[in-house]
C-alpha cells in the first residue's frame, strides 16, 4: 500500500460512499425508543425501576456471571471492584499502559497508585510475562506482595481485554493465584468476547463492563460489575446506592458510599440493546472479516484478528501499520480528511499528565503498538455497507 490514498480507497471499499463515516456509531431503533418510552410512562425514570433489575439480569444470563451490578459508567464500575477487593491508600495495581485513561483513574480514586506494565504483542492487553516480572521481583511481607519499585504493597491487578480482543486471562489468573494477588478485569470493550465457552470478565474475583455511547451495547452511559462471589456482589451492591439499609420510610446510611446506581431510563435503553446483541455481534464479525480481506496482501499493513482459541467481539476493528509514528499520523490525517473517522490507540498511560511522575515497568511493546495501530470505523451496521 504505497499511499496514503490507497489506505482510504480501501477502506471506502468496505464501508461505503457515505461523506461520513464514524468509528462507531450507535444502532437505535424503534425498540429502543418503545422500552424508553414505557420508562417514562411508568414515572420511574431514575435509580429505582423494573428495567435496572431486568437489564442485570439479562446481562449476568449473557456473560454467565452469578452477579450484575449496574452502576452510572464503567470507571465507577473498576473503582469499586477495586474498593472491594482492598486497593486504597498506599497501594499499587497493576495496569496495561495501553490502556484508556479511566483504568488509571478508577485506580486513583480508591488512593492506590497504577503501576504500568507492557503489553503482549498478540493479543494487545497486559503481558502475563511482564506481571510475571514484577511479581517474582516482589518482596513478600506480612502485609503482601511489595513491589520492588516503588515500595508498596501491590493489590490487585487489572489487564484490559483491548478493543475487544481477550487478552491470556486463564494464565493471568494462575499466576495472580500463586502471589495471592486478586484480578479485577477491565472487560469495558469485551461484551460478548470469549475464551472458549467463558466470557471476559467472569475469570477474576470481579470483572467490569461498559455501556458508554461508543460500546457494542450503549445505555447512553453506565457500566456494570460482574462477580460469582455472593458477599462482594451485596456489597457492591450497597456501596453503590449511598448504603441506604432497607426500610419502608426511613433514610438511615451505615457507611460512606457512593450514589453510583444506573438510572431505569438507561436500563430501558439497555434492556432493547441487550435483544440486538447476538445481532451485533453477527455483523461485527462479518464487517472484520471484510477488513481482513481488503486488507489481506498489503505489504505494510496487517489487520489485528482474535488471538488463537478466542471470540473477539471485535468492539473496533483495527490495523497495525509499519512506518512508525510519522506513517501512521499520515494515514490517520488522509482518513479523517475523507470523512472517516480512524483512531489511534490512546495515549499512554505512563505518559499522560497526572501519572508521569510515577515509576513503571518498561514498556517496549506497548510503546510499538501506540505507535503502529489505526482503529477504523467499525458501527455494527456498516456490515451491511
Amino acid at each position: 500500500m504505497s499511499a496514503p490514498e490507497d489506505f482510504v480507497r480501501t477502506i471506502r471499499g468496505v464501508v461505503g460512499a457515505e461523506p461520513f463515516v464514524g468509528l462507531h456509531v450507535p444502532d437505535i431503533t424503534e425498540r429502543e425508543k418503545q422500552r424508553v418510552r414505557e420508562c417514562l410512562d411508568s414515572t420511574f425514570v431514575s435509580s429505582v425501576g423494573a428495567f435496572v433489575t431486568e437489564f442485570e439480569q439479562g446481562v449476568a444470563d449473557f456473560t454467565g456471571a452469578r452477579h450484575a451490578i449496574a452502576v452510572s459508567n464503567g470507571t465507577s464500575a473498576l473503582q469499586v471492584a477495586l474498593e472491594l477487593v482492598g486497593a486504597g491508600e498506599g497501594d499499587d495495581v497493576i495496569v496495561p499502559a495501553l490502556s484508556f485513561v479511566a483504568t488509571a483513574n478508577a485506580v486513583s480514586h480508591t488512593g492506590a497508585q497504577p503501576y504500568f506494565v507492557d503489553s503482549d504483542e498478540t493479543t494487545l492487553g497486559l503481558s502475563v510475562g511482564a506481571v510475571a516480572d514484577v511479581l517474582r521481583s516482589a518482596r513478600s511481607t506480612s502485609e503482601g506482595l511489595v513491589n520492588a519499585a516503588t515500595g508498596r504493597r501491590i493489590a490487585a491487578i487489572v489487564p484490559m481485554h483491548t478493543l475487544g480482543h481477550p487478552m491470556h486471562i486463564a494464565e493471568l489468573v494462575a499466576l495472580a493465584g500463586e502471589y495471592e494477588i486478586p484480578v479485577v478485569e477491565d472487560a469495558a470493550e469485551s461484551l460478548g468476547s470469549r475464551v472458549g465457552e467463558v466470557h471476559t470478565g467472569t475469570f477474576g474475583r470481579l470483572g467490569i463492563l461498559s455501556f458508554n455511547g461508543n460500546k457494542i451495547l450503549t445505555t447512553g452511559g453506565g457500566g456494570m460489575i460482574l462477580t460469582d462471589d455472593d458477599e462482594l456482589a451485596r456489597r457492591a451492591r450497597h456501596l453503590t446506592t449511598t448504603a441506604k439499609l432497607p426500610h419502608r420510610w426511613e433514610f438511615e446510611h451505615d457507611e460512606v458510599a457512593y450514589n453510583y446506581r444506573m438510572p431505569n431510563l438507561n436500563a430501558a435503553l439497555g434492556v432493547a440493546q441487550l435483544e440486538r446483541l447476538p445481532g451485533f455481534l453477527a455483523d461485527k464479525r462479518r464487517l472484520a472479516a471484510r477488513y481482513q480481506a481488503a486488507f489481506l496482501g498489503a505489504p505494510d499493513v496487517e489487520f489485528l484478528t482474535e488471538p488463537q482459541g478466542t471470540e473477539s467481539n471485535y468492539w473496533l476493528c483495527a490495523v497495525r501499520v509499519a512506518g512508525g509514528l510519522a506513517r501512521r499520523n499520515a494515514l490517520l490525517e488522509a482518513a479523517n480528511d475523507a470523512g472517516l473517522q480512524c483512531r489511534p490507540f490512546w495515549n499512554l498511560l505512563h505518559a499522560q499528565a497526572p501519572y508521569r511522575h510515577l515509576p513503571h515497568a518498561p514498556l517496549p511493546v506497548a510503546e510499538t503498538l501506540h505507535a503502529s495501530v489505526v482503529c477504523l470505523p467499525s458501527s455494527p451496521a456498516l456490515a451491511a455497507a
